[in-house]
């Protein structure tokens, strides 16, 4: 199967609940239209993470686009995914810049930042080379189905609090959240073929109509204002900047490779297990293609990228995992990141409306980490495994920390590196008990 070439099928698939495959595809109106859902799914976290950074939040979405193409050419279109802005860099980057968001739009030391974000690409790249050297055998060891499903499961519990506790700050915000994830929950169960898969778009399109007759015709709450799309040109180039190599910035900046292996190991599993699809031998591509990505991101002015929980909820509700979906989607990117007028629009959407899109897409997320658990019969009545599920689910979801001088592991690094350390030690236990036994 060649790399621009995917076997078309009709949508008559999806009416028997069928799954479109990575290398396959739907006609290419449906395809497109697939790739606009996932440029949407993905725009809320790719223009938050700049904009908390002081990062152009149009350029992000430029080299989002521009780093999903270089991850699909040097994966050859095997592996669904979307490269989208990282947060794991915004508490690293805002320590080495002296950025506060509540400056300005502007991070003034964005050069030290990006000489950072590079580097980290760089070692991430090296990262990628050594697995395809090495090979994979090593990652099956360290990180069986009970391991995987439970990192998978809280990359989706993680995100949990962000559109519960700062996507709706009053009570009629609160329940525009129930609505919108109420009209996804209603297109996902009671309509069928292309509107089906299409959920996401369409419950955030029904949400954010009655969500302006409520506030606009009705005065119940903050009114949608067009007026910045009005406004905006419909052409414009983002602001480039040159990056700045410092020692202290690269070292402050390049663990978050740790997050970033962590964060496409997970994506890579869960796709893995939606599709039934082994993409393991694609691991070492997937980490050079994301390096790589992040790397040209830095040199322009950009974030450091990563791959998409939100494109994992995405394909989880669709069941489509074609690559077609996502090269429409990064040439969407790319023709949108030279558009102010669509930036502009994106964000007019209402707050609480993305807050409960969010809802159901971190969901699902969470789910298909569950699902893995079931594909593979995990035994919970294995203590071992009910303690290394327990434990990484919590450090996950409560966001547990652990520092070490500047550098600080969050609750998805924290929760991964957990999971993998605790099922060696207590596999390395049960082992030295089992010749303890056989040596009486």
């Amino acid at each position: 199967m060649g790399m621009f070439q995917w076997t078309e099928r009709s949508s008559d698939v999806l009416q028997g609940g069928g799954v479109i495959g990575p290398d396959e595809r739907l006609p290419w109106t449906q395809t497109g239209l697939m790739g606009i859902q996932h440029v949407i799914a993905m725009f809320g976290s790719t223009v938050l993470a700049p904009i908390l950074m002081g990062f152009d939040p149009n350029l992000a979405v430029l080299m989002s686009g521009i780093g999903t193409l270089i991850f699909f050419l040097i994966t050859g279109g095997k592996v669904p995914s979307y490269l989208g802005s990282s947060f794991a860099f915004i508490g690293v980057v805002n320590i080495a810049t002296g950025y506060v968001a509540s400056q300005g739009p502007a991070n003034a030391n964005i050069g030290v930042a990006l000489g950072g974000i590079i580097a980290c690409g760089f070692v991430y790249m090296l990262v990628g080379l050594l697995v395809q050297m090495v090979g994979t055998a090593w990652i099956e060891r360290f990180m069986p189905p009970v391991v995987t499903g439970a990192v998978v499961a809280i990359i989706g519990l993680n995100l949990a609090s962000i559109p519960i506790k700062n996507m709706a700050s009053n009570n009629f915000e609160s329940w525009m959240q129930a609505l919108t994830f109420v009209s996804v929950a209603l297109v996902a169960v009671f309509t069928r073929g292309m509107l089906q898969r299409l959920l996401i778009l369409i419950g955030l399109i029904i949400a954010s109509v009655l969500y302006a007759v409520f506030t606009n015709g009705l005065g119940w709450g903050k009114p949608v204002d067009l007026s910045g799309v009005l406004n905006a040109a419909w052409f414009g180039i983002p602001s480039f900047h040159a990056p700045v190599f410092t020692s202290n910035a690269i070292l402050l900046i390049v663990p978050v490779v740790i997050i970033l292996v962590a964060e496409n190991l997970g994506h890579i599993k869960a796709v893995t297990a939606m599709t039934g699809k082994n993409l393991d031998q694609y691991m070492g591509r997937a980490f050079i293609g994301d390096g790589v990505a992040t790397m040209v991101s830095g040199a322009a002015g950009g974030t450091g990228v990563t791959t998409y929980a939100e494109n994992i909820g995405v394909m989880a509700a669709t069941r489509i995992y074609s690559t077609a979906v996502f090269f429409v989607a990064a040439l969407l990117a790319v023709l949108l990141g030279f558009s102010p007028k669509f930036g502009a629009l994106i964000q007019a959407i209402p707050l609480p409306v993305m807050g409960g899109v969010s809802i159901v897409v971190f969901g699902l997320i969470a789910i298909a980490g569950a699902k893995i658990w079931v594909d593979n019969k995990v035994d919970f009545s294995d203590t071992k495994n009910l303690i290394v599920a327990a434990i990484t689910l919590i450090l996950g979801t409560g966001e547990f920390t652990l520092r070490f001088g500047e550098f600080a592991l969050g609750g998805i690094g924290c929760a991964t590196f957990g999971a993998i350390i605790l099922y060696a030690l207590l596999t390395m236990g049960e082992r030295k008990s089992e010749t303890k036994v056989q040596a009486k």
